[in-house]
């Protein structure tokens, strides 16, 4: 007899859904554990349960490392910003893993100094991507001028040479080429 198919909905039994989490978190380390083995890759893997406790897996590499390598190759991406957050996330549970009473001032300071140096590689990506997103606005309001100041200078010629048309008396035949003689500036 076959596995009965699970319907995919919250679980409502509380310590139902904590066992499943388990169990499926577990299945999916070892997958990744798998993938790394059999395809040499390096694989990093991070999973926040509901009771916001933090589970990790890295092959080969340290997971920080590979979350580094992530966020250069995907630099220009706003996934970079994802990456420092998560880093952060990261550290700071680190810190509340550890026994607080027991960590020494040096650990403290390099954890404060991993935290400003993501902060700030955060900051400047998001500046550099607001200067990029101005440079581009700018840079459409100027072909927007133009493309006014051409359309303007057209309707400008265009009602000198219906001014003058009304001022003359021309015959069907003529106000066609004179007709002929505005819109050929347009073509170009």
């Amino acid at each position: 007899m076959g596995r009965k198919k699970l319907e995919i909905k919250p679980i409502e039994n509380k310590s139902s859904r904590q066992v499943t989490f388990s169990k499926r978190r577990n299945g999916l380390i070892e997958k990744a554990r798998q993938l790394s083995v059999l395809c040499d890759a390096s694989v990093a893997l991070l999973v926040v349960s509901a009771s916001r406790k933090l589970y990790s897996f890295s092959s080969g590499d340290n997971l920080v490392k590979i979350l580094d390598r992530y966020g250069k190759q995907h630099g220009d991406d706003l996934k970079a910003l994802v990456i420092q957050a998560t880093l952060i996330f990261y550290l700071m549970y680190k810190l509340e893993e550890s026994n607080v009473d027991n960590v020494s001032v040096g650990s403290l300071v390099q954890l404060e100094e991993h935290l400003e140096n993501a902060l700030s590689v955060t900051r400047a990506r998001k500046t550099e991507l607001m200067l990029k997103l101005v440079e581009n606005l700018k840079e459409k309001e100027k072909l927007l001028e133009e493309e006014n100041h051409v359309l303007a200078s057209q309707m400008e010629k265009s009602s000198l040479v219906r001014a003058e048309a009304d001022n003359m008396e021309v015959s069907p035949g003529q106000i066609s080429d004179i007709n002929l003689l505005v819109t050929l500036p347009l073509l170009n």
